[in-house]
C-alpha cells in the first residue's frame, strides 16, 4: 500500500529561475534530468529529503491554457511497496483500475489514478537501480 509521498510535479513557465529558486534559493539539489526519445529535456527531478522530490516540467505557457502547457500544479505522486498489489486493494475497495502499470522512463513502476476533481495522481514503485534508487546517495 502507500508508504509515503514520492513527489510534487510543477509546470514552470523558466527552467532557470525555477532552478535559481529552488536550488539557489531553498538549498534543494538537483538530484537528476529526464530528457524525450529525441534528447529533448522532459524534466528535473530536484530532492527535498530522502525518496522526496519536486519535479519540474518546463515550457508551462499560461494557468488558463491546455493542461499540458500550464504552469502550476501537475500531479501528485505517492510511493507504493508493491504497485501489482496496491491496485489489486483499489480494486477491492470499488476503484476503476484499466490496464497494467507500466515502466516509467526512471524504470520505476507507474499507474495513474484521478481524484473525483479530476487532479492527477501517480502511483509509483521505486526499482533496484532507478534513477530515484540512486538519487538516495546524494
Amino acid at each position: 500500500m502507500i508508504i509515503g509521498l514520492g513527489h510534487v510535479a510543477y509546470k514552470v513557465k523558466d527552467l532557470d529561475e525555477s532552478l535559481e529558486f529552488y536550488c539557489g534559493k531553498l538549498g534543494l539539489k538537483e538530484a537528476f534530468r529526464l530528457n524525450h526519445e529525441n534528447g529533448e529535456l522532459m524534466l528535473v527531478y530536484l530532492k527535498v529529503v530522502e525518496g522526496q522530490f519536486i519535479e519540474l516540467f518546463h515550457g508551462g505557457i499560461d494557468k488558463g491554457k491546455d493542461e499540458d502547457e500550464r504552469i502550476g500544479f501537475k500531479h501528485l505522486c505517492l510511493h507504493v511497496d508493491d504497485i501489482f498489489a496496491t491496485l489489486e486493494e483499489l480494486r477491492k475497495r470499488g476503484l476503476e483500475i484499466k490496464g497494467q502499470p507500466m515502466m516509467g522512463a526512471d524504470g520505476n513502476y507507474q499507474y495513474w489514478i484521478e481524484d473525483p476533481d479530476g487532479n492527477r495522481i501517480e502511483l509509483m514503485q521505486i526499482m533496484p537501480g532507478s534513477l530515484q534508487d540512486k538519487a538516495k546517495e546524494l
